[in-house]
């Protein structure tokens, strides 16, 4: 495994609950989702980190004997913090291992962002993290939701992010995951500013 790169958790933020299950704010876990199923990994609630988890080993050669832990925090997106916290403590994970996944209104549909670590930038769960964990050092994958309008008061913003994918944007939705995969498969095997140089400059759609 690169050296600069020791990915050990990676999060995908979003809400439980059958309501939330297909909304935009909810693309982090649809990531944990769509990884889980490429890497074979089992996923379930998992009491001690208020959470839906899951750990494997990746069978590629250069992670060979690296185990892989994935994690969907169920404690509704503003408390994301508190599930992660709880999983990094107990597998004794620092920030820099942790590669968080969600949604980025300020991307559009079909583009990602991959950073080695930065603000909250308005997104409560992020806010939550950083309170956690105590710093903001950790990387993270913004996927595109788009906005509504370019203005956005604060209920038409919260009415796009708890709201569903249009017709038009679920049929991207399964390559939007693939390439969030391949992304995430890049930045195990190839390193984060490798990763970035790659997929940054990509999009779907």
């Amino acid at each position: 495994m690169p050296e600069n790169i020791s990915i050990s958790l990676i999060v995908g933020l979003g809400n439980p609950g059958t309501e939330y299950e297909h909304t935009r704010h909810n693309i982090g876990f649809m990531a944990i989702d769509r990884l889980a199923k490429a890497w074979d990994i089992s996923l379930g609630k998992e009491k001690r980190f208020y959470g839906v988890f899951g750990e494997g080993r990746l069978s590629r050669q250069m992670l060979t004997g690296n185990k892989i832990r994935l994690l969907k925090p169920t404690t509704y997106m503003n408390a994301s913090g508190q599930s992660v916290r709880a999983c990094a403590d107990w597998f004794k994970c620092s920030p820099s291992q942790i590669l968080v996944i969600y949604d980025d209104m300020d991307l559009p549909l079909g583009k990602l962002r991959l950073r080695p670590s930065g603000s909250a930038g308005g997104h409560n769960g992020i806010k939550s993290m950083i309170s956690h964990l105590g710093t903001q050092d950790f990387p993270r994958l913004r996927l595109g939701i788009g906005r509504a309008n370019k203005t956005g008061d604060g209920a038409s913003v919260t009415n796009h992010v708890l709201g569903g994918f249009s017709s038009a944007e679920t049929k991207l939705l399964p390559d939007i995951l693939q390439l969030a995969t391949t992304t995430v498969d890049s930045i195990l095997n190839d390193g984060l500013d490798k990763a970035m140089s790659l997929y940054n400059s990509q999009s779907v759609g």
